[in-house]
């Protein structure tokens, strides 16, 4: 807050002082803005967004300011008011979720609890179930999704309920659903339950200052924000005369640096954080991007010896950390569903909680047995995260230089900042063994995780060039990181650091559809996305793969088509991207209908298709409490039963979304989409 009322003081110094020292004053006031009604509508649910969002941008010019020239004044505001939480309150609002219900493959628990103790039963229901006991239960019965018309809560098995346990004092089994049953039914993977009602309504899973959203501040996030994001963007420009052709351009305040050229994907454009919770990939980056409070401050060298033109540029982000809001669960989007599994985890460590098919009885053939497991608060889940304080230190630096030369330009860039994505630390937390009680310890391979956001090193650079022979723009940005941090089974704190190479080819090229057009040329524009992890690990273990689930080389590709009639007014598009290793593909038509210099119509349709569940180790024989957690007899990777570890059972849940991709973890969320829009 200290730094965002400085910027705000410098801006309003600069503006004040150039009212009373310019010597020929330009009095120019520049307004703009809309207002819009989107309404979105999705397959299987009905109403996803119901949002009024009005827009205004202003822009003052100045004039000169001492030694300064062109100073201007720019501010951007933006409200908006989303009614889905209170128009489709089943599904987003206060009568969201219900009854969760978690089953073990294969196996039925006798009996039902009606508390479980503080540390957790373990196995079965409350009291536990001792080892023995196994071969006395081992009956086998349909899981509750091969059981048709079953309700939640459903018996599975002919002996008994196996049904998420209600009886944790803190956890209510209400307002729930079960991880990724909204996807896909859950199987034989690990899940548990996840509150979905607002934080106000329910508290249960809130991380407090990062997934803790009240139905307020998920209907008008910025009105509601302490983060005053209703001020979309408010900065000075101001240029500092050099000799010849030389200058110093200035921007002080909350603004967007944009340093890449994509769509869909950032490689280079990496500066600004982006919030999902909005359409998820499908915004425009401009509409996604959030401000920050910044300094930039360019360099013109004009024309040199060798270059047509070359600049630099430094960036400081001076601003508090803001992570990518990924959304939160219980509203429409939540990218990679990783809102949900956040807010189930935190909910278990809190309150505890049941998870599926954890245990196993035989996990040579899972079918045979995997168990339904009790764990109590402060066991399993994620403890804290750890949003970085301000300091100097937590500043984030750029720097940028680029050229022209003849018909190709170019870029060199490099940034030190905070990964705005989170990493999930295992590790160094002590907690008692749900089997057997006792005094807290460490256990390595723990699923119990503290949240942060790394610093990392990004170096990279871009490439335009345009081919005058066949009226096209071919466009290259790589950027290699360091400091990134992933999930990885294979190791104890069950993550470790990769250098991560990134890149993207494009070409743009105008094209003449005759029977269409014969008077306006169709943009085309493909993309090819690629991302290679440098220290990737993963190897084969006895029932599977353990190690990174994100793959180490994948490809995105997309294509965009768009055309003009009627003076330009009517517009259809097409944009398209298929996911390569997931397998997964979305298409988005779309027409956009000018109808006046106010009205604007824009139709639009998301498609996904394709895309098939990956699987892949969830850590369930990591075996961090042995011998409970072991296999039955122990595996090689389990020695005498005790050694930790993971012997690569897998299942979708929860990994197994990395390999799925935003892409395929979205194949649920087909939509139908009505903006209406007045300009002035």
């Amino acid at each position: 807050m200290v730094i965002k009322r400085t910027a705000l003081a410098l801006t309003a110094t600069l503006a004040v002082s150039g009212a009373h020292q310019q010597t020929a004053l330009a009095d120019e006031t520049e307004w703009s803005g809309f207002v819009e009604q989107a309404t979105h509508y999705r397959d299987d649910i009905g109403l996803s967004k119901f949002r009024t969002l009005g827009q205004l941008e202003g822009l003052k010019f100045i004039g000169n300011v001492g030694p300064f020239s062109n100073v201007s004044v720019n501010g951007v505001l933006r409200v908006s008011y989303d009614q889905v939480h209170r128009l489709n309150s089943k599904d987003y609002g206060d009568e969201a979720g219900g009854q969760a219900f978690v089953n073990s493959y294969g196996l039925a628990n006798i009996g039902a609890p009606t508390s479980i103790p503080a540390n957790g039963s373990g196995l079965g229901p409350a009291g536990g179930l001792a080892v023995g006991n196994f071969a006395v239960i081992n009956i086998l019965g349909p899981r509750v999704e091969e059981i048709v018309g079953a309700p939640p809560g459903a018996v599975s098995g002919p002996l008994g309920a196996n049904t998420f346990l209600d009886g944790y004092i803190n956890n209510p089994n209400e307002g729930m659903i079960t991880l990724g049953d909204h996807l896909r039914p859950h199987g034989a993977g690990v899940a548990f339950g996840v509150p979905v009602r607002p934080c106000d309504v329910d508290s249960r899973g809130c991380i407090k200052d990062y997934m803790d959203f009240d139905e307020n501040e998920l209907a008008s996030p910025e009105i509601y924000s302490d983060r005053l994001d209703w001020l979309r963007e408010l900065y000075v420009d101001a240029t500092l005369l050099g000799q010849g052709d030389n200058e110093i351009n200035f921007r002080l305040g909350k603004q967007q640096v944009i340093w890449g050229r994509t769509d869909l994907f950032r490689v280079l454009d990496i500066i600004n954080p982006v919030d999902f919770s909005r359409n998820n990939i499908y915004d425009e980056l401009e509409d996604i991007r959030i401000p920050m409070w910044m300094l930039t401050t360019d360099f013109r060298f004009g024309p040199t010896g060798v270059f047509d033109d070359l600049n630099a540029q430094i960036v400081w982000n001076f601003d508090q950390f803001r992570p990518n809001n990924l959304g939160q669960c219980g509203t429409p989007n939540v990218i990679l569903d990783a809102g949900c599994f956040f807010r189930g985890m935190k909910n278990l460590w809190d309150n505890g909680g049941t998870v599926a098919n954890f245990a196993p009885f035989d996990p040579a053939d899972p079918s045979k047995g995997l168990l339904a497991t009790n764990f109590g608060p402060n066991t399993i889940g994620i403890r804290n995260v750890n949003l970085p304080e301000w300091s100097l230190s937590n500043t984030q630096l750029g720097i940028k230089f680029e050229g022209v030369y003849g018909d190709l330009g170019w870029s060199i860039n490099a940034m030190t900042y905070r990964s705005q994505l989170p990493s999930l630390r295992a590790g160094g937390m002590e907690v008692v063994n749900p089997f057997v009680g006792g005094p807290a310890q460490t256990w390595d391979h723990l699923i119990a995780f503290d949240v942060y956001f790394p610093r990392i090193n990004m170096f990279g650079g871009s490439v335009d060039y345009y081919s005058q022979s066949i009226d096209t723009v071919f466009r290259v940005e790589a950027a290699y990181t360091q400091g990134e941090e992933f999930a990885n089974t294979l190791r104890e704190e069950l993550y470790s650091e990769s250098d991560v190479f990134r890149f993207v080819i494009g070409a743009d090229k105008n094209v003449f559809f005759r029977p269409l057009n014969n008077r306006r040329a169709f943009l085309l524009s493909a993309q090819l996305f690629g991302q290679h992890l440098v220290d990737h690990e993963i190897e084969q273990a006895t029932l599977g793969k353990v190690g990174m689930p994100d793959w180490e080389t994948n490809f995105i590709g997309t294509f965009l088509i768009k055309g003009w009639w009627l003076a330009d007014r009517l517009s259809p598009q097409l944009i398209m991207a298929y996911d390569f290793r997931a397998g997964a593909f979305v298409a988005e038509p779309s027409i956009d209908w000018l109808i006046s210099d106010n009205w604007q119509v824009i139709f639009k349709a998301n498609i996904k298709t394709g895309g098939e569940d990956e699987v892949f180790d969830d850590c369930r024989l990591c075996n961090p409490f042995g011998p409970f957690t072991t296999s039955i007899p122990p595996l090689p990777e389990h020695g005498n039963g005790t050694v930790s570890g993971s012997a690569g059972l897998g299942g979708f849940e929860p990994l197994g979304r990395f390999r799925s991709g935003p892409i395929g973890m979205a194949a649920k969320e087909d939509e139908l989409q009505l903006i209406v829009r007045y300009r002035f």
